[in-house]
């Protein structure tokens, strides 16, 4: 039986995570979405998933639950899809408790994987992105509230691989083929 591994990946927003994600998932891999839990959450409560919603619907659940939360709503999810993969990938990990939920939960089956790119590329990715786009305002104000209330940097410093995505999205793309053959 192979060893059942759980691939996260985090980075600031604009970075390229869902890029690698939806890469993974065209390979064949099953994702689940931290963030699908706070934009859930907060089109439930607001009728709307928008930076407002989300960061106040955010900051209540580590407010109420702990700064670990949203892990603790993901595991049963991970559980489910390693009931029939043996790889599932953790799209968004957002900081440094829930990184140490999930060690805690897995050990050494989960391995993180740091999306980083420079802030003014993210900034103009995120104006542009079909689905939420934010104004400069709103990015710089989404980039502050993930450092200071979602210990965002913790994971991303301590990731065991880091990519840097300063080209083009296939050169990134070549980057996490290659950290995959790694992993077996």
């Amino acid at each position: 039986m192979q060893k059942q591994k759980i691939i996260a990946l985090v980075g600031m927003p604009g970075s390229g995570k869902s890029t690698c994600v939806d890469h993974l998932v065209a390979s064949g891999l099953p994702k689940v979405y931290f963030g699908g839990v706070v934009v859930d959450e907060a089109v439930r409560r607001f009728g709307v998933a928008n930076e407002k919603t989300e960061r106040q619907v955010r900051e209540e659940f580590r407010a109420n639950e702990g700064m670990g939360a949203i892990a603790k709503h993901i595991i049963p999810k991970i559980d489910d899809l390693l009931k029939e993969h043996d790889t599932v990938i953790a799209d968004g990990l957002y900081g440094w408790t829930e990184y140490k939920v999930l060690r805690e939960q897995y050990g050494d089956n989960i391995t993180v994987i740091a999306i980083c790119a420079p802030r003014k590329d993210r900034h103009s990715r995120l104006a542009k992105r079909p689905i939420r786009p934010l104004t400069a305002e709103e990015a710089i104000s989404r980039d502050y509230a993930e450092i200071e209330n979602s210990e965002k940097g913790g994971p991303i410093a301590f990731a065991d691989y880091t990519i840097v995505n300063d080209g083009t999205p296939d050169q990134m793309l070549a980057k996490l083929d290659a950290i995959f053959a790694t992993l077996g």
